[in-house]
């Protein structure tokens, strides 16, 4: 288990639910020779800001994979948390009663989902780091948008077909006007319990984004991201040896 941080109490929660259907059976699915849960177990128990790591799943399967990489297993989630439709806020608050039921209460949570598999010991370190420091109610990791894809450039469809931009109000031309923009990678959320629990939120009112390395960078939803990973994986691990 990972090193306390002194002052601060971290729940880390993986969630990996075994009814996927973009990627069906990802969480113990092979990637790269690795089955994907175990990259974010490697990287959860690598950072020193967790006191404590659970896994939160409703399969035998993959709880058995996650007690032999390290995390602990304390209970099957209950199927009515484990729906397509279930909100991640839901997952974590279920986490939430039960350590509390338990008579142990945390600071913060910390969710770590196994499909950014490439988030590091440190980044989960830095957005733990930056909750305290800058006293938010929660950090999520993120990363820049694209400058042609920026929201001042962007526009919904109306209902009778015209164009109308995201953003109203002063018209941006040239690219090096455009304000930088950013979007949740899916990797990191931290979140004062307090918040979770009198919100039901996991991001509150006060939310800082930590941008993750562009090294870190995989999001899988898809076949193809998944393929396109695997052979990133493989080739630099052919390159290395």
């Amino acid at each position: 288990m990972s090193a306390q941080t002194p002052s601060h109490s971290v729940l880390g929660i993986v969630p990996a639910r075994g009814g996927s259907k973009g990627i069906p059976r990802k969480n113990i699915r092979l990637m790269a020779g690795r089955p994907l849960l175990t990259y974010t177990a490697r990287a959860a128990l690598s950072a020193t800001s967790l006191s404590r790591i659970l896994l939160s799943t409703d399969d035998p399967e993959i709880a058995d994979l996650g007690r032999n990489a390290g995390l602990e297993v304390p209970f099957l989630r209950p199927a009515e948390f484990s729906l397509d439709s279930t909100p991640m806020v839901e997952v974590v608050s279920h986490a939430i009663a039960w350590v509390q039921a338990c008579g142990i209460n945390y600071d913060a949570v910390c969710v770590l989902q196994p499909t950014s598999p490439l988030r590091s010991a440190a980044t989960i370190d830095r957005c733990v780091s930056l909750l305290w420091e800058q006293d938010v109610d929660s950090v999520i990791s993120v990363r820049p948008v694209p400058l042609e894809y920026n929201p001042h450039w962007a526009y919904f469809r109306s209902p009778s077909g015209l164009m109308e931009p995201c953003i109203r109000g002063r018209e941006i031309s040239r690219r090096q006007e455009l304000p930088p923009a950013y979007h949740p990678d899916g990797s990191v959320f931290v979140t004062k319990t307090e918040v979770v629990i009198a919100q039901h939120s996991l991001k509150g009112n006060r939310t800082m984004g930590a941008v993750s390395p562009e090294d870190e960078a995989a999001d899988l939803d898809t076949e193809e991201q998944w393929r396109n990973l695997e052979e990133k994986l493989k080739s630099t691990y052919r390159q290395v040896d």
